[in-house]
C-alpha cells in the first residue's frame, strides 16, 4: 500500500499575519505614550528652570542694590516677565517679592501647565529666600 504524497505547508497564515500585526501595533502605541509622557516631563522641566531663572533675576537685582526694598517699577516689569512666556516667562505665571523685614524678601514664582487638567496639584511653586547682609 502507498502513501499519498504529503502537501508541504508554506507560509503564513492569515490569522498569525494578524497577530503579528496585532502585537507590533501594541508595541508601537506603547512607545508613542511613552515619547508623550517624555515630553511632558521635558516641558515641565523647562518651566521648573524658567522659575529658577526668573527668580534668582530678581534676586540679583536686590544683591546689585544691596537691598531688598526694590523700586516698585522694576518688581512690577519682572512680574510682569514672569507671566509672559513668548519673553521667557512660564505660562499663567505669577511673580511676587514680600519683604519680610529689612534684610530679608521671599521671591515665589507660581505657574499652572499648558496643558493642566484643573486639579490643586496642578499649580507649581517656585519661592526663593533672599538675605541681604548688613
Amino acid at each position: 500500500m502507498m502513501n499519498p504524497p504529503r502537501r508541504i505547508s508554506r507560509g503564513f497564515s492569515l490569522i498569525e499575519m494578524l497577530v503579528g500585526i496585532l502585537i507590533v501595533s501594541f508595541g508601537l502605541l506603547g512607545l508613542i505614550t511613552l515619547q508623550a509622557r517624555a515630553l511632558q516631563v521635558s516641558v515641565s522641566s523647562e518651566d521648573s528652570q524658567r522659575a529658577a531663572l526668573l527668580a534668582s533675576e530678581i534676586a540679583a537685582q536686590m544683591f546689585n542694590q544691596n537691598t531688598v526694598n526694590l523700586n516698585p517699577a522694576v518688581v512690577t516689569a519682572w512680574a510682569t516677565r514672569v507671566a509672559n512666556p513668548a519673553n521667557g516667562g512660564v505660562p499663567n505665571g505669577t511673580g511676587t517679592v514680600s519683604v519680610t523685614n529689612a534684610t530679608t524678601a521671599r521671591v515665589t514664582v507660581t505657574w499652572t501647565p499648558v496643558q493642566s487638567t484643573g486639579a490643586v496639584n496642578d499649580t507649581h511653586t517656585y519661592f526663593t529666600d533672599v538675605v541681604i547682609p548688613q
